[in-house]
C-alpha cells in the first residue's frame, strides 16, 4: 500500500512539474487530444498499463 501512495505522489509531482514549466505547451497538447479517436486513446492507455504492470512485476520479483 505504501508503494501505491508513493507512485501516486510521483505521478502528481511529474504532472505538476510539467504544468508549471510548460503551461502553454500543455494547453496546446490537451487541445490536440480532442482530435485523437477514443479507440486510439483506449489502445494507448492499455499498452501503457501493460508496460507499467510488466515493469512493476519485474521489480517486485
Amino acid at each position: 500500500m505504501e508503494e501505491l501512495i508513493i507512485a501516486f505522489g510521483l505521478f502528481l509531482f511529474i504532472e505538476g512539474i510539467l504544468y508549471a514549466l510548460f503551461p502553454s505547451k500543455m494547453k496546446s497538447m490537451l487541445k490536440k487530444l480532442e482530435l485523437v479517436k477514443d479507440s486510439q486513446l483506449r489502445t494507448g492507455g492499455l499498452i501503457f498499463a501493460i508496460i507499467g504492470f510488466i515493469i512493476i512485476y519485474y521489480i517486485k520479483s
